[in-house]
């Protein structure tokens, strides 16, 4: 079906999206894709060089008569999210996504699609290649590693750009002119914990928690979407008081910036509890069920027989584990005062891992205020150093500070009113664009953030609006006509 899609109008972006979908290209693995956009800029005899971290660049020269303007800027990132359902067999190191239409939708097959950011990637492509695309002269950057700490845009060095504008292709929203986002920073903690020796006298079971929607974690953390890692937690802290269940191990979630759709985790249950603790795990399934109806009707709660574990957790570390992630903030913290709708800060408990004597736990907390931001990484550490884990902040990047009076914003948010008959929403999100980082040694470029609708990024709900693409599009080339 991947084929059918290169023909979708406009043929040139979806035929190059489709080349490039196929192509993998999982965050901090992007050697194939870089390559692939390396061969691309050479094949159209276009300047084309590589930064030390990976980033590639590509200049164009401006139109007939247009030859004069500044430099524009065209930036969207090379990587995307890997996740796929469980039960979807597929090798992300060794294929291409494998694409379908749905009416107005394009979709991946049991994965995510890409469409984040590859839409934006391969609508430059279809501008550098256009000969019938008015423009002024174009620098198009494509960064690495946006998804996994945005490493891409911290490497790109001052000097290597001259443009004055920077069209960053990487909003969700075709109604939305993005001039603002929130900062992160990463919160992880890992330690060694007791183990004791697995008990006769206890039944040992897989609980397996799925069916939940995800999503992104900055762009669906307001959609109050389950966490698989807090009601799973949810789950084990009833049960041990309930039956006193012994824990074995916990694997929940998976990227940091996506919220957790799965947990497992392997229990021992007192024998004469088995019958009343399986009634019980039914019970909470149907519970859960009931309050997330609207935000996840397909969760469930099952468990199954399964062989004895090498080992237990200590029963004192176990009750002490199961009480800090209870504690540890997951969801919205904050609302914006200033900008009606906004989530100013928030944290994904995106990661729980313990196996075998090691435990990993790792946050992405986001916030617009980079003292609150902190604040709330550094409750998250208080929750969680009491088990003896140390906790590090990693990879903290810059929220990107809305100027809603500038040049770019004015000329776009007008456009925009020609062209579709309404204005724009401009406003600031929650989500870490680029574009705060880039800023850091691009001070005076003024920038913005575009797309065409994409629903479900960072899970295998993803899909992108064909006529919203075609919309973005029109929008794209109108801008471009006027700079």
């Amino acid at each position: 079906m991947s084929s059918a899609i290169a023909t979708l109008v406009p043929e040139s972006l979806w035929s190059y999206f489709a080349d490039l979908n196929a192509v993998p290209r999982p965050s901090k693995q992007e050697t194939r894709v870089i390559q692939f956009i390396q061969d691309f800029g050479r094949s159209l005899g276009l300047p084309v060089s590589t930064d030390a971290t990976g980033n590639v660049i590509i200049k164009k020269p401006a139109s007939p008569g247009r030859e004069g303007r500044p430099a524009v800027i065209l930036q969207s990132h090379l990587d995307m999210v890997h996740q796929k359902n469980a039960s979807t067999h597929f090798d992300f190191e060794a294929e291409g996504i494998r694409m379908a239409r749905e009416g107005d939708w394009v979709r991946a097959e049991g994965t995510t699609l890409g469409a984040d950011n590859g839409i934006g990637v391969a609508a430059i492509m279809a501008v550098l290649a256009s000969q019938d695309v008015v423009h002024p002269p174009l620098e198009a950057l494509f960064t690495v590693d946006e998804e996994t700490g945005m490493t891409g845009a911290k490497g790109l060095q001052g000097g290597l750009l001259s443009g004055k504008v920077l069209l960053n292709l990487d909003t969700e929203d075709d109604q939305e002119l993005t001039i603002g986002c929130a900062g992160g920073v990463d919160v992880v903690a890992t330690s060694h914990y007791p183990t004791a020796p697995v008990a006769a006298d206890l039944d040992y079971f897989e609980i397996v928690l799925d069916g939940l929607s995800g999503g992104h974690s900055g762009m669906d953390i307001h959609r109050g979407r389950a966490n698989a890692n807090k009601l799973m937690n949810r789950f084990l802290y009833a049960a041990s008081l309930r039956f006193a269940v012994r824990l074995a191990c916990i694997d929940g979630g998976g990227l940091r910036n996506a919220i957790p759709r799965e947990s497992r985790a392997v229990v021992g249950v007192p024998k004469k509890s088995v019958q009343e603790f399986q009634a019980y795990v039914a019970e909470e399934s149907a519970r859960y069920r009931e309050e997330y109806q609207v935000t996840d009707p397909s969760c469930q709660l099952n468990c199954r027989p399964t062989a004895a574990p090498e080992s237990l957790l200590d029963r004192d570390y176990q009750a002490r584990l199961l009480c800090a992630l209870y504690a540890v903030n997951n969801g919205i913290y904050r609302m914006s005062p200033d900008v009606p709708g906004l989530v100013q800060t928030s944290n994904n408990l995106a990661r729980v891992l313990v196996k075998s004597g090691e435990l990993s736990v790792q946050c992405l907390t986001r916030g617009s205020v980079d003292s609150e931001k902190m604040d709330l990484a550094t409750a998250i550490r208080c929750s969680l150093e009491p088990l003896g884990a140390e906790v590090t902040f990693v990879g903290s990047y810059p929220g990107w500070t809305p100027r809603p009076e500038s040049g770019i914003v004015k000329l776009m948010s007008g456009l925009y009113r020609e062209l579709f008959g309404q204005a724009p929403k401009v406003t600031a999100c929650h989500a870490g664009l680029e574009c705060g980082i880039l800023g850091t040694n691009y001070p005076e470029v003024e920038m913005i953030s575009f797309g065409p609708n994409i629903h479900g990024a960072h899970s295998p709900e993803e899909r992108v609006q064909i006529s919203s693409v075609q919309k973005f599009w029109k929008f794209l080339r109108e801008t471009l006509a006027r700079l």
